[in-house]
């Protein structure tokens, strides 16, 4: 089986990464703007340029750095980072409630079309043939949906700050909601907790092979194809 280099993974890995993280807060300021908050608008925020979301640790220190520990263990690799936060306004949303809903639920949505770009961009490679730039492009291919769908299901993690606690908020009755809600300043805590231990695992596995199904299904890649295609990048 072709065995990486860490600098060809870092050289596949770089565009899928970041754009995954910085598209994933783009939509959020954009869905916002259309519900009427133009926070993220003004500040420049609602662009697919990611110059404006890199966070340098966030979006290329921590991924670099995950990467380059799980080549050094041998072990499988698993990427985690963040773009600088768009900002939300939810007072200023027409119906604040319910629109935060849409707002969070775009940064996950975001990633699956992406996701599902990727694995068309494994069929392109296909149609090139024998070109040098078919493998690459492949490799990026399944890159670029495996960062997809585990920042998809990370995200909707019902614990805020998280996509998925804001959802959960946005959906439970007032009194569940507040509770819900008072978790967010221990949030990012439990959230280490749960991916030091492992069981973070337990509720994003599923998901993740559910994002990549759907991949499956609308581009028509096999199983087996994604599946050798990841077992190359994640060696």
């Amino acid at each position: 089986m072709l065995e990486l280099t860490l600098i060809q993974k870092i050289a596949i890995f770089a565009i899928p990464v970041i754009f995954a993280i910085t598209l994933h807060e783009a939509a959020h300021g954009f869905i916002a703007m259309k519900f009427g908050d133009k926070t993220a608008w003004m500040l420049g925020r609602v662009t697919a340029n990611p110059i404006k979301h890199i966070d340098p640790f966030g979006t290329i220190g921590l991924p670099l750095l995950l990467l380059l520990l799980s080549k050094l263990s041998g072990g499988g690799a698993f990427l985690f980072g963040w773009a600088k936060p768009v900002p939300v306004n939810f007072s200023a949303l027409r119906h604040p409630k319910r629109d935060m809903i849409w707002v969070a639920a775009a940064g996950p949505g975001a990633n699956l079309l992406m996701a599902l770009f990727w694995g068309l961009m494994i069929q392109a490679g296909h149609m090139l043939g024998g070109s040098s730039l078919s493998l690459p492009l492949m490799l990026m291919g399944g890159a670029g949906i495996f960062i997809n769908a585990i920042l998809a299901a990370l995200n909707l993690l019902p614990l805020p700050p998280l996509d998925g606690g804001r959802i959960a908020v946005g959906l439970l009755p007032r009194g569940p909601a507040l509770a819900l809600a008072r978790i967010e300043p221990y949030g990012i805590f439990i959230l280490l907790g749960l991916l030091f231990t492992g069981l973070i695992s337990v509720f994003t596995t599923p998901l993740i092979n559910f994002f990549i199904a759907v991949v499956r299904t609308v581009t028509g890649l096999s199983a087996s194809e994604i599946n050798s295609i990841l077992m190359i990048l994640l060696r």
